[in-house]
């Protein structure tokens, strides 16, 4: 039983990281900037899950804890960036601003 739970979390294991793979196809060959930040956020989801079945094939699954920690900054670094192209600065206080939020140019590349 144990030896089907490690090829399944092999086969799990490589077609994550052909999927990790695609995605970064769709990094490099994204038509718009949107495109692309998706794809960066894909891929460190795909990340995430690549450590944590990574963590089990090795038998050290305390590993789970630094995923769950690069899921983490993952989120903030999308809202990070996400409020830099919005805003144009980092520093642009998102409370007690009653004034709308900029237009986003619709072709960025």
């Amino acid at each position: 039983m144990l030896e089907g739970m490690g090829y399944f979390n092999l086969a799990a294991a490589f077609f994550i990281l052909v999927s990790m793979g695609l995605m970064l196809g769709r990094l490099l060959g994204g038509p718009t900037l949107y495109d692309r930040l998706l794809a960066v956020n894909s891929f460190g989801t795909k990340t995430v899950l690549f450590l944590c079945i990574f963590c089990f094939v090795i038998g050290r699954p305390d590993g789970v804890d630094i995923a769950i920690l690069y899921a983490l900054m993952n989120f903030i670094a999308t809202i990070a960036v996400l409020k830099f192209f919005a805003y144009r600065a980092l520093d642009v206080s998102l409370l007690g601003d009653p004034s709308p939020a900029p237009s986003l140019p619709e072709d960025q590349t």
